[in-house]
């Protein structure tokens, strides 16, 4: 059984957009600290930092050390999908964040939304979260296919403040 200090530390470790994006960049592609740096524009330290971060939680893991253009040592990441089941107190708001950072920059016929208003009880909620929950999961787990392309996929299900009368607050 984990330790508290433990759970608190992986929790920590996703808290960050960043290291998120960092995430998503290593989830079908090894990717080395510079090659991250470069996609996110960052300084190589900083990338690095949050790589280890990632890597001390088990988010990240390094594989074979490669000679890279200039014969330095390189030493390609890849996530391994343990930050699916981690869940993060609070996190609507940084996973919001990530999101709008992710999306930046893209075309509007690039992002596929869909938007509906409902009216479940709490219980309907449960069961449409639940299942919706098990089709994320099914495909997340899968390999990544040959010839797919990488995409993301944001779901944010919220109360509807502005339709609701106090009453059925």
């Amino acid at each position: 059984m984990p330790s508290d200090k433990h759970v608190q530390s992986r929790a920590r470790a996703l808290s960050s957009p960043l290291r998120l994006r960092i995430l998503r960049l290593c989830l079908h592609e090894s990717r080395t600290n510079k090659e991250i740096a470069d996609i996110l524009e960052l300084n190589p330290a900083t990338s690095l930092h949050h790589v280890r971060t990632l890597v001390t939680n088990g988010y990240l893991e390094p594989e074979e050390a490669r000679r890279g253009n200039r014969g330095a040592k390189e030493v390609p990441y890849r996530s391994t999908k343990q930050s699916w089941g981690t869940r993060i107190p609070d996190a609507a708001p940084m996973l919001v964040d990530t999101f709008l950072q992710e999306i930046d920059g893209l075309a509007p016929e690039e992002i596929q939304v869909i938007r509906v208003g409902l009216k479940l009880s709490e219980a309907s909620q449960k069961e449409m979260m639940s299942r919706l929950r098990t089709v994320i999961e099914d495909y997340a787990m899968r390999d990544p296919e040959e010839d797919g392309v990488a995409t993301s996929l944001f779901l944010a299900h919220h109360l509807d403040v502005t339709g609701n009368t106090p009453a059925d607050r």
